[in-house]
């Protein structure tokens, strides 16, 4: 499995000039397109367009600094200008093509990745595979930027405007029996799931029927792998931590692969200050 990863990050250093098809990086690793992307943005800590757009620069740099022309530079590399050329090496160089080659330019380059097997797992991650019927999120819903790690204040304030009652409220329409009553849900994400990028959270429960006074989305019949987290210090933090260690050490690790769909959090257990807790993440797959 490993060496088809690699494999494919070869494709993209043969093609890196010039046009990278993902569905190729997909049939490389015999996964799914969606599924390569998520997973490659766990392992290389980047989103594969952000990659593929840096490596792409490195190159394209050491031609600047050979004395290659700035517009046959950005034809071979794929760009529609020497302007946009110029703009793009801005941005990761801080300085224009003509300024890096003067002496004493310091200038930054995106080494290419390869992925290598760590014999020992960092952890051993408790998981189970569950089958759902279709079921209905019904809850509040809001469209907040992705945080990865700390606190996220967008969410914090959202749930600040609920009115007081809404988990209450939610709880009497919520019949689904696997899953747990209150439901915090992300969906919508932007194609590379940056940070900063904006994604659909909803604080709902799980119903078998469609609610018109709620905030609402259906779940198709689906596949669940649901990870478990448990900590007596930083709950919030190992929360977080769920969702790294699903895409860089389990999924890499199992035949299953992550399908387009909510991703569900639950919080079984917690102290009032959320420094201690239980709680389970919920991500939709396929068998691979």
């Amino acid at each position: 499995m490993l060496g088809r990863w690699n494999e494919a990050l070869g494709y993209i250093e043969d093609n890196v000039a010039g046009e990278i098809d993902a569905t190729e990086l997909a049939r490389i690793t015999l996964t799914s397109e969606y599924h390569f992307r998520r997973v490659f943005s766990a392992l290389a800590g980047m989103p594969l367009s952000h990659y593929i757009r840096a490596r792409r620069m490195t190159l394209a740099t050491a031609e600047i600094l050979d004395g290659v022309g700035i517009l046959d530079v950005a034809s071979k590399y794929g760009y529609s200008s020497s302007d946009a050329f110029t703009r793009a090496f801005r941005q990761m160089n801080g300085l224009t093509p003509s300024a890096a080659r003067r002496p004493g330019a310091v200038l930054r380059s995106q080494q290419a990745v390869t992925f290598h097997l760590t014999i020992e797992g960092r952890s051993t991650m408790r998981y189970r595979i569950v089958d759902l019927p279709e079921f209905h999120i019904v809850g509040r819903k809001t469209r907040i930027p992705l945080k990865y790690q700390g606190e996220n204040t967008a969410m914090t304030e959202f749930h600040q405007s609920l009115k007081p009652g809404t988990g209450q409220a939610l709880t009497a329409v919520a019949d689904v029996p696997e899953l747990p009553e209150i439901l915090f849900v992300s969906d919508g994400f932007e194609p590379e799931r940056e940070d900063g990028s904006l994604f659909d959270y909803y604080f709902a429960v799980a119903s078998s029927t469609h609610h018109p006074e709620w905030d609402s989305l259906r779940v198709a019949p689906s596949k669940w792998v649901v990870f478990e987290a448990q900590a007596s210090e930083s709950f919030q933090s190992a929360l977080q931590q769920l969702w790294a260690d699903a895409f860089s050490e389990w999924f890499p690790s199992n035949p299953y692969q992550v399908v387009p769909g909510p991703e569900l959090l639950t919080v079984t257990e917690k102290s009032a200050d959320w420094t201690s807790g239980r709680g389970e993440l919920w991500i939709p797959v396929e068998r691979g």
